[in-house]
């Protein structure tokens, strides 16, 4: 299993330019680290331990979305909204001693009722024992706060952002404009974000891509970012699903491994997979 990721992770090496140099190092000394990168997370993918989330490896292709997204271990690394462990379970012991990994949450200053505030206060709270407890690392390697209360010195410090599927819930809860402006003031001025979405076809109406149905149009984020600091680096297709039609009355939940309609049609919907996704990364503009 380890050789088969390995492959995974070298043919995504050719298609996009996965790290910038250190300074001082050599290309030989490049590769070297490049390659033990690769190697560290192809040994966390390969783990018995990930058996229940490696069923989703097939439709989330962590090691290819990663690679995609330039990650290194030394990285100060953030995630929007971590609402499971799949991805902890991963970066929580993917960073080493030098980087670090954040739980990102919503900011809290609108949209929330109180009891949701309560409910993201304590997701805040726990977050770091929570990741302890699937890395088998100190709670102390990580930390999370809310976008509207941003520690000091947390400004211009963080290397990776990553939004996995939830920009429809920033733009469907009218909180996309201070969430993005307060990801692109936490990132270094080389930081990049890196934005995996369910996604509509590009001649999908308003009413079907605001948000509610789950689905986005790729052109849309395109321009939203752009609109808000960005400048797009690269597209990656390596989360795509053409069998998702991406037209569903129950929007992306209708597809694994939601299934809302449960067992309505879920052969068909389960030979489908999950959805069509785009995977996109920006970096800060000037």
């Amino acid at each position: 299993m380890k050789k088969a990721f390995l492959l995974a992770l070298a043919a995504a090496t050719l298609t996009v330019p996965a790290f910038a140099n250190h300074h001082g190092a050599t290309k030989a000394d490049h590769d070297k680290m490049h390659k033990a990168h690769q190697e560290r997370l192809a040994k966390i993918l390969s783990d018995p331990a990930r058996a229940n989330d490696a069923k989703r490896d097939k439709y989330r292709h962590p090691a290819e979305t990663f690679e995609f997204f330039r990650i290194h271990p030394d990285h100060v690394i953030g995630e929007y909204a971590p609402g499971g462990a799949w991805v902890s379970r991963i970066l929580g012991r993917y960073v080493n001693e030098n980087g670090k990994y954040t739980g990102l949450y919503f900011g809290t200053k609108t949209h929330f009722s109180e009891q949701q505030k309560q409910g993201i206060a304590a997701a805040i709270t726990k977050f770091p024992s929570d990741v302890a407890a699937v890395s088998g690392r100190p709670a102390t390697d990580f930390n999370a706060f809310s976008l509207s209360d941003i520690p000091e010195g947390a400004k211009g410090s963080f290397d990776r952002i990553l939004i996995m599927r939830m920009m429809h819930n920033m733009i469907n809860w009218n909180i996309a404009d201070a969430e993005i402006k307060a990801m692109r003031d936490l990132l270094k001025p080389d930081g990049l974000i890196g934005i995996e979405q369910h996604r509509a076809k590009a001649d999908a109406p308003y009413s079907y891509t605001n948000g509610s149905k789950g689905y986005m149009r790729e052109a849309d984020i395109i321009n939203f970012m752009e609109i808000h600091g960005f400048e797009l680096v690269a597209k990656s297709e390596v989360n795509a699903n053409p069998k998702d039609s991406a037209n569903w009355p129950d929007g992306v939940w209708t597809l694994p491994p939601a299934l809302r309609l449960k067992d309505v049609d879920r052969a068909k919907y389960e030979a489908i997979g999950e959805t069509d996704r785009m995977t996109l990364l920006f970096k800060k503009r000037d």
